[in-house]
């Protein structure tokens, strides 16, 4: 399964490259033309059936990094200290497994033991300074014959299914937004009347800088980025509805942080799972930002939506996410297309 292989890739923000070569594998039968630029990002063409069409060309956007750690310094007891790249969240990160360097050494994000933490201490996080991870070396010396400063740290988790029935739920890390990248691939097996640009970005997590340059290099009329996004539909004391939630469908954006979604394309995409019978939802909430904040600034202006498979925990060691969904956004995103190759709807 490509999402497995791409789950369990390692890409942290600026070490897209092994995700890069797999997603290279899985389109280079499947695209006209494909080329890399400068800041990594994987630019693919397939060519539209109709060259007098409008949109003459469509970008679809799936960032290819997650996030993870860089070596800044090493300890004299051989430990390593860490810098976050992209949003962590400090209370996910003790006693995790991660791999650290291009051979992918393995270590333990340590921290004291709660035997030693005093106890008025025991209820506060510990901060990315505190920690340190651990790979088992005996001193600097040792450490230094294995990593170095500036090796990318990434988290060591396997997929795995979890149910076969029900929600068909996988768990495995990166989702964010690896199950974006997947279902872009499997879009790229149709093709459109327009000339359909499939990036995959980099660098997303730190910026949406891969976005940027891509949307400037392509200057596409329509833009739509994949995303896995939010799903926070455990139970909960409070009354009030989860951002998304598993087994419902793919999630259409109104607005985030970064942008705010052009609403004839909300609109079409809504339309567009109606008409197919698949199930929807709104993203409702108004939180984090996705490559369509860097696609519709680009030049004069791109009208822009974002559409996502829910994913519980993402920005942590592992995520969940359902097959089913993954499945209706696929169909989604490719009856939307389909549809916009009559234009945009007033």
């Amino acid at each position: 399964m490509l999402l497995q292989k791409l789950s369990e890739a390692r890409g942290v923000s600026g070490d897209e490259g092994a995700v890069r070569d797999l997603l290279l594998d899985a389109v280079r039968d499947l695209v006209d033309e494909y080329r890399l630029d400068a800041l990594g990002n994987l630019i693919c063409l397939k060519k539209g059936t109709d060259g007098a069409s409008w949109p003459r060309k469509v970008l679809v956007a799936a960032h290819m990094d997650e996030v993870g750690f860089m070596v800044t310094a090493i300890n004299n007891d051989g430990t390593l200290r860490v810098e976050a790249v992209g949003g962590l969240d400090d209370r996910i990160l003790l006693s995790k497994q991660v791999l650290v360097g291009k051979d992918g050494v393995p270590g333990v994000i340590g921290y004291r033991p709660i035997h030693l933490i005093p106890a008025d201490q025991r209820s506060k996080v510990p901060e990315l300074k505190e920690l340190a991870v651990d790979i088992g070396a005996t001193d600097k010396a040792d450490a230094e014959k294995r990593v170095s400063r500036g090796d990318y740290v990434s988290f060591h988790t396997s997929f795995e299914t979890l149910s076969e029935g029900g929600l068909r739920a996988v768990k495995g890390k990166a989702f964010d937004d690896r199950a974006g990248c997947a279902v872009l691939v499997e879009v790229l097996r149709e093709r459109y009347a327009f000339d359909l640009y499939a990036v995959f970005t980099a660098q997303e997590e730190v910026g949406l800088r891969g976005a940027r340059v891509a949307a400037y290099a392509v200057d596409p009329d329509v833009a739509l980025a994949l995303e896995g996004t939010i799903c926070d539909d455990l139970p909960s004391d409070e009354d009030q509805s989860p951002v998304t939630e598993l087994g419902k469908g793919p999630a259409i954006t109104l607005m985030d942080n970064s942008f705010i979604a052009d609403r004839r394309l909300v609109n079409l995409l809504v339309r567009s799972a109606e008409e197919a019978g698949l199930p929807y939802q709104f993203k409702r909430a108004v939180a984090g930002g996705t490559d369509a904040g860097a696609l519709h600034l680009a030049r004069e202006g791109v009208p822009a939506a974002v559409v996502s498979v829910p994913c519980r925990y993402i920005h942590a060691p592992v995520a969940l996410l359902s097959l089913e969904d993954f499945e209706h956004t696929v169909r989604l995103v490719v009856a939307a297309l389909h549809n916009l190759e009559g234009g945009l709807p007033s």
